[in-house]
């Protein structure tokens, strides 16, 4: 890996960029791709570009990775198995705007989480700088409007968001019990493996059902795009991230999704930013470089 690469930081960013993409593909493409289609075949390209790279490992880590199998299973069923099937599925009925609202609270819930179950807590400056970073991605989120988050309604797909959100969160805290020694592609390839195993009947229930992919280039380029970016550069590069900052910092970056929205519309869509997204820039710059502190 080039050393700017080596940056854990750089490395989440990138990681938020890439799934800033993944919901907005996941929305726009819901009517072409099924959701259970798209979780499992964006997971069946990532498990064939990493498994070149997990294979050389195999033999020699087995043993590793057969002593941790049950956290490779939980982390597997949770990462991918899970968070973005239910991403998925509620984008299906649920708004791209409550789906990245709901997303925001992942790192309210691993910090949470790894308060309960590890001990672990951020410092004052560290938690300030969250609730500042979260303020920024609802500023965006609401279009600086605090009556819209006071009106927001939970449908079923909000609901399914809610799920992701729990499932990340775990996935995330987990992390910390995944098999120490066993080298980070063969540990991506038996997550993936794992998940996949999960996703088969679920995705052969929805073909019996009557819901078929629609092949034209667009829906094509789409599966292509989460099962390269999303899926096998974004987890490693969101794996290693949490591994050398640790959870609850890691899981912060995800504030960055609504700044890269917003970006992305500026660049396709030739939106032009308006007070709020400012605003919320500034806030979720400010709330990461609070926790990034040494105080």
């Amino acid at each position: 890996m080039p050393s700017l690469l080596r940056n854990p930081y750089l490395l989440l960013t990138l990681t938020a960029l890439f799934w800033s993409g993944n919901m907005v593909l996941g929305r726009g493409i819901r009517a072409d791709v099924p959701p259970l289609a798209l979780a499992f075949w964006r997971w069946a390209i990532a498990f064939l570009l990493v498994l070149p790279l997990a294979l050389p490992h195999l033999k020699s880590q087995w043993p590793l990775l057969c002593r941790g199998w049950k956290p490779v299973l939980l982390l597997g069923l949770l990462g991918v198995g899970c968070y973005n099937t239910f991403a998925y599925l509620g984008l299906q009925t649920t708004t791209a705007t409550n789906a990245v609202l709901l997303n925001s609270f992942i790192p309210i819930a691993t910090i949470a989480i790894s308060w309960a179950f590890l001990g672990k807590r951020l410092k004052p400056l560290a938690a300030f700088g969250v609730f500042i970073s979260l303020a920024g991605a609802l500023t965006i989120v609401a279009h600086g409007d605090p009556h819209i988050l006071l009106h927001l309604k939970l449908n079923a797909g909000d609901l399914w968001m809610l799920a992701a959100v729990a499932a990340w969160a775990v996935y995330t805290v987990g992390l910390a019990w995944r098999p120490a020694g066993v080298h980070p592609m063969l540990l991506l390839a038996a997550f993936t493996a794992v998940g996949l195993l999960a996703l088969t009947p679920a995705y052969l229930w929805e073909i019996a059902q009557g819901r078929q992919i629609m092949l034209h280039a667009g829906s094509l380029a789409s599966i292509a795009y989460v099962g390269v970016f999303p899926s096998f550069v974004g987890y490693i590069f969101y794996n290693r991230g949490v591994a050398d900052v640790g959870a609850s910092r890691a899981s912060l970056f995800i504030h960055l999704m609504p700044v890269f929205g917003t970006l992305l519309s500026v660049i396709f869509l030739g939106e032009i930013p308006l007070w709020y997204h400012y605003a919320g820039i500034a806030l979720i710059f400010a709330g990461i470089w609070l926790t990034m502190k040494k105080a």
